[in-house]
C-alpha cells in the first residue's frame, strides 16, 4: 500500500476530513538543527518567531535526553535513547562519529528510511563530532543522503577557512565574507530545494539544514559584528548561585564565579545573539525559496536545536552537559500541511521523537528499535489517548574529553569544561547520571556518586532548592523505581513504562 494511501486511511481512522489531490507527492520536510540553542536565545529571533512559530504549533516541554553535540544528534537521526546507541560523549571510545561509524548506526537512520521512500534528501552543515575520522576517506558521504555538504577540516565551528565534503569533491572556503558558513549553507540548501522541484517535480524531498551557531566561539557573520553591544547574559535567579550547599558535590567544588569569568560569559553572550542574526536571515531565505516553488504549503518546517545551555547558571561557566532545565530544555516549532497554527503543546516531547515522526510524514514503518514516539497526532491538532509522562534523562560519567582550542575541525572545549579540569585536575568531569523530567514538573536526578537532586520546577522554575531530603520518602521510592524501569528498557517497553511510574 502506497504511503499517501495509508495516511489517507489512518487520517480517516481519526475522523479528519484529509483528501490529498490525485497525484499528489508526500510532504517534504524541512529539519532545521541549531548547535548549543538556548529557549532563551532562541525567543529573541524574529524571523523564526513571524515565519514558523507565529505559522505553527509550539512545543513548550521539548527535551533532550542527553545533553551534548554527537549523543542528541545520533538520537534524533535513528530515535533512540543513548543507552540504546551507547553514544554518550563527543568522541571515542563511548561517542563521536568513530563511535556511530564502529556500530554501522549510519545504515538505518530516517535518512535511509526516507531515501527508500522516495525522498530525495539532503544534509546541509554539521554532521556528527569528528566526523570523518575513522572513516575511509575526507570524501565518505554516510548512506541515506542524495547530495551532502559538511566540514571536514579547517576551523568550521570559527565560521570561515575550512574545507567541505560536497558531494563528494572537497571545497576550500576561506576568509570572504561570502564564506561565511551559515551563509553557504543557507544558499545550498535553498539552491537543493529548488533543482529538486524542477527536476524531480514527483518526489518529496528531506532537507536537514545544521548551522554551527551559536556553538562557541560563535563567530558572527562581518555585517553583524557590531550588534547587541551592551547585552549581558541574563541575571536570573540562579545565576552565579551563592549558596549551592544543596547541590551534588561537582558543582559544590566549584568557586563563584569571577568577574573575569562574568565578563567572558557576557561576551560569549552577545557573540552568539549576533551569530543567530545569520541563521535567522536562513530561516527567511528558506521559506522565501520554498514559497517561490510553490511548495510552503507541502513542506514540514522544524527549527529546534540539538541541546541547550547555560551561561552562569548554578555559577556555572557557559555549557551544557547537565540535567538542569538550562541545558535539557531546547526550543522547537514546526509549521507545516494541516498544522494547527497558534497551538502550544505542553506534553513532553523530546529529540527521539523526530525520527518516527518523518517516518510517519513519510509513509514509512519505523525499525522495532526505535524509542520514541510520532508526534503527528499533535501536527494534526490532536490530542494522543496516551502519552509520556515523563523522559529518561542520562549522562555517562568517565572524565571530560581532552580540551581544545577553536583552531580544529573538532568541537572547541566549552568553558565549563575548562573550569572543571581546572577544578577537578584528574580531568574528572561531571558525575555520570539518569534522572527523569516528569510531565507534572519534576526533575529528579539520581548521581553515580549516591547524590541526589529533585526540583519542583513549577514553583522553583530557577531550580534553587534541591528538595529531595526533604520530599517525602515514598515519593523518591516511586521516581527511584520509574528510572529503573527506562534506563535499561528499548522500544516498545520502553515507550510503555514512560506512561506512568512503576507500582
Amino acid at each position: 500500500m502506497g504511503h499517501l494511501l495509508r495516511r489517507v486511511l489512518a487520517t480517516a481512522a481519526l475522523g479528519l476530513a484529509f483528501a490529498a489531490p490525485a497525484g499528489a507527492k508526500a510532504p517534504n520536510i524541512v529539519f532545521i538543527l541549531t548547535d548549543d540553542l538556548d529557549s532563551a536565545a532562541a525567543a529573541q529571533m524574529p524571523l523564526v518567531k513571524s515565519l514558523i512559530a507565529d505559522r505553527g504549533t509550539a512545543f513548550r516541554h521539548h527535551y533532550v535526553s542527553l545533553s551534548l553535540c554527537c549523543p542528541s544528534r545520533t538520537t534524533g537521526l535513528r530515535g533512540q535513547f543513548a543507552h540504546n546507541t551507547t553514544i554518550f560523549k563527543n568522541g571515542p571510545p563511548d561517542g563521536g562519529f568513530e563511535g556511530v561509524y564502529a556500530q554501522g548506526l549510519e545504515q538505518s537512520t530516517y535518512a535511509t528510511w526516507l531515501q527508500d521512500a522516495g525522498y530525495r534528501t539532503a544534509l546541509f552543515g554539521k554532521y556528527l563530532n569528528n566526523y570523518p575520522d575513522t572513516a575511509p576517506s575526507n570524501k565518505y558521504i554516510p548512506p541515506g543522503w542524495h547530495e551532502w555538504m559538511s566540514p571536514v577540516a579547517g576551523t568550521p565551528y570559527k565560521g570561515f577557512k575550512y574545507t567541505m565534503n560536497h558531494n563528494g569533491n572537497l571545497e576550500e572556503y576561506g576568509k570572504a565574507e561570502s564564506d561565511y558558513l551559515t551563509d553557504v549553507i543557507s544558499r545550498e540548501a535553498a539552491d537543493f530545494i529548488r533543482r529538486s522541484t524542477d527536476q524531480f517535480a514527483d518526489k518529496p524531498f528531506l532537507v536537514y539544514l545544521a548551522p554551527f551557531a551559536p556553538h562557541a566561539p560563535a563567530t558572527p557573520a562581518p555585517r553583524h559584528e557590531n550588534e547587541f553591544n551592551d547585552a549581558k547574559a541574563p541575571r536570573v535567579p540562579s545565576f552565579n548561585e551563592a549558596d549551592v550547599r544543596d547541590k551534588p558535590n561537582w558543582v559544590r567544588s566549584l568557586p563563584l564565579l569571577s568577574d573575569a569569568a562574568i565578563k567572558d560569559i557576557d561576551k560569549l553572550y552577545r557573540n552568539r545573539r549576533r551569530s543567530l542574526l545569520a541563521v535567522d536571515e536562513m530561516v527567511q531565505n528558506i521559506i522565501t525559496t520554498l514559497q517561490s516553488v510553490g511548495q510552503l504549503d507541502n513542506t514540514y518546517v522544524i527549527f529546534t536545536s540539538d541541546n541547550g545551555y547555560h551561561q552562569g547558571q548554578h555559577r556555572l561557566d557557559s555549557g551544557k552537559m547537565t540535567a538542569y532545565e538550562e541545558d535539557v530544555l531546547i526550543p522547537m516549532w514546526i509549521r507545516g500541511p494541516g498544522v494547527p497554527v497558534g497551538r502550544t503543546i505542553d506534553y513532553i516531547t523530546a529529540n527521539v521523537d523526530y525520527a518516527p515522526t518523518f517516518a510517519e510524514i513519510a509513509g514509512v514503518q519505523p525499525p522495532s528499535f526505535v524509542d520514541g514516539r510520532s508526534l503527528m497526532p499533535f501536527l494534526r491538532g490532536l490530542t494522543p489517548p496516551s502519552w509520556r509522562a515523563a523522559l529518561l534523562l542520562e549522562n555517562k560519567s568517565g572524565a571530560i574529553p581532552p580540551l581544545r582550542t577553536d583552531e580544529g575541525p573538532q568541537e572547541p572545549s566549552d568553558p565549563m569544561e575548562r573550569a572543571l579540569a581546572r577544578v577537578a585536575g584528574s580531568g574528572i568531569g561531571i558525575d555520570g547520571f539518569t534522572g527523569l523530567r516528569v510531565n507534572d514538573g519534576t526533575t529528579y536526578v539520581e548521581y553515580v556518586t549516591g547524590e541526589f537532586e529533585l526540583y519542583n520546577n513549577l514553583v522553583d522554575p530557577f531550580q534553587a532548592t534541591n528538595s529531595y531530603n526533604t520530599t517525602p520518602p515514598p515519593v523518591r521510592s516511586k521516581l527511584a523505581r520509574w528510572i529503573a524501569s527506562l534506563k535499561n528498557a528499548s522500544g516498545a517497553a520502553l515507550r510503555q513504562a514512560e506512561l506512568a511510574a512503576p507500582n
